[in-house]
């Protein structure tokens, strides 16, 4: 069975032939290759490509390794392109194993010491050498945000196009299901969205393969990427983030989290060393806490997000099945994926109680943002009563502003609205992406 990824294709096409790199980044195993070289691939064929038009390099198969050396990658692609006057579009998958190589044509006594990099070609010289040649349409995967999202700027500067790659959205999941709506919301708050693991039939595997991803995909990378000795704590730390989605937190109580798991002294800065680690895989995602009347961020205290809740539930054998935090943990995924930057908001209330005021501290789930467009948005299994209502509508009812305010519970309900609150169930909020705007 082939999963359709219209959003994406709809977003590669936009870029064809903007004279940038096309960067596709994401966490492992989410689909990216496929999107690229089966996916986009087909609908450029559609389109009247013809298949001698496209160079494929694979860097994480065998037929590919030699070209990791960045000289041989730029050999190989102009030696296929030699025609100047035919378009090609270059596939390189899983850039980022591509290592830097010494120029020996630089004399290096004469390069200052803060300019040694010069000394080496790595694939930033390569893809900057092939977009500027106007017959060649370049893109490129990648898992690692180190080497391609952060380095963007400095390396690519205007020239680099970023499209980010997600697990299956609910929407994409339901499309390829048999269930209704209902029961494919229960698998997948319980499976995730990782294209293979809902492509398998026995549950028994699918868990399998789902716990397997960390030791012998994850895990394996991030140790090889960055020298990591000390594996255990990685372990701890991941299992720390997983248990703690939908609360607050800081290095130093994962640390403490970390090292209780473990029998064993873990400190801070290798607390958040790690953290960038699996952030940089794109295993999990963080949402700053923001104070809304004060407008500022609070710099030591976060939320971690999993990028899948499948990947999540395997990882702690499929306990910790707290129902609010994982709906909060998909409703996150689903905004980052749609294109908003999300944050974790705080809105302080000062009330007089027997004549003496009392300052609380009530939370935002999520306020999001787009350009101009922001609303406020709180995650609640129900509002079926009115203590509970007031309980989970208290922080929006107090923001000071008149922006959106939103609160999704648990279900298929559709939309209402009742004292200027938007309530809608989190299966039609899944899938409908103009819910905010």
């Amino acid at each position: 069975m082939i999963i359709e990824r219209p959003s994406y294709i709809d977003k590669l096409l936009a870029k064809r032939w903007n004279g940038k790199v096309k960067i596709i980044t994401g966490l492992r195993r989410c689909g990216k290759s496929f999107l690229l070289s089966t996916l986009y691939k087909k609908r450029l064929l559609e389109d009247g490509v013809v298949e001698d038009q496209f160079i494929e390099i694979a860097l994480d198969r065998k037929s590919g390794i030699q070209y990791r050396n960045p000289n041989l990658l730029f050999d190989y692609i102009i030696e296929k392109c030699e025609d100047i006057s035919r378009k090609y579009y270059v596939f390189i998958d899983e850039i980022q194993l591509s290592f830097k190589v010494k120029n020996s044509d630089i004399d290096e006594s004469t390069v200052p010491e803060e300019e040694r990099d010069a000394l080496y070609t790595t694939f930033y010289d390569v893809l900057n050498d092939l977009i500027a040649r106007p017959n060649l349409d370049v893109y490129v995967t990648g898992s690692n945000s180190k080497m391609l999202s952060k380095d963007i700027v400095t390396n690519f500067r205007d020239r680099g196009s970023e499209i980010k790659v997600y697990p299956l959205s609910f929407a994409e999941y339901l499309s390829v299901t048999d269930l209704d709506k209902v029961d494919a919301f229960e698998e997948y708050i319980t499976y995730g969205g990782m294209p293979l693991a809902v492509l398998e039939n026995d549950e028994s595997e699918k868990r399998k393969y789902l716990a397997d991803l960390f030791t012998t995909v994850y895990f394996k990378d991030l140790v090889e990427r960055y020298k990591i000795k000390d594996v255990e704590v990685l372990g701890a730390l991941t299992d720390a983030l997983c248990s703690a989605i939908g609360s607050l937190t800081n290095p130093n109580r994962l640390a403490n989290t970390a090292s209780s798991l473990i029998d064993k002294n873990v400190t801070r800065p290798t607390i958040q060393k790690f953290i960038g680690y699996l952030e940089d895989a794109y295993l999990f995602e963080s949402a700053k806490r923001w104070d809304v009347k004060g407008r500022k961020y609070f710099d030591t205290i976060q939320k971690y997000y999993p990028t899948d809740v499948g990947l999540r539930n395997a990882r702690l054998n499929f306990r910790q099945q707290e129902r609010s935090h994982l709906m909060e943990n998909i409703i996150y995924n689903e905004l980052i994926r749609r294109g908003y930057s999300v944050d974790v908001g705080i809105v302080e209330i000062t009330q007089t109680v027997e004549g003496v005021k009392h300052q609380s501290q009530y939370e935002i789930d999520f306020i999001v943002n787009m350009g101009n467009n922001k609303a406020y948005i709180q995650s609640a299994l129900n509002v079926d009563t009115p203590e509970k209502k007031a309980q989970e509508t208290m922080s929006l009812r107090n923001t000071g502003d008149f922006y959106r305010r939103i609160v999704i519970v648990d279900g298929n309900r559709k939309p209402w609205v009742d004292d200027g609150i938007t309530y809608i169930g989190v299966i039609p909020f899944l899938l409908d992406d103009k819910v905010i705007v």
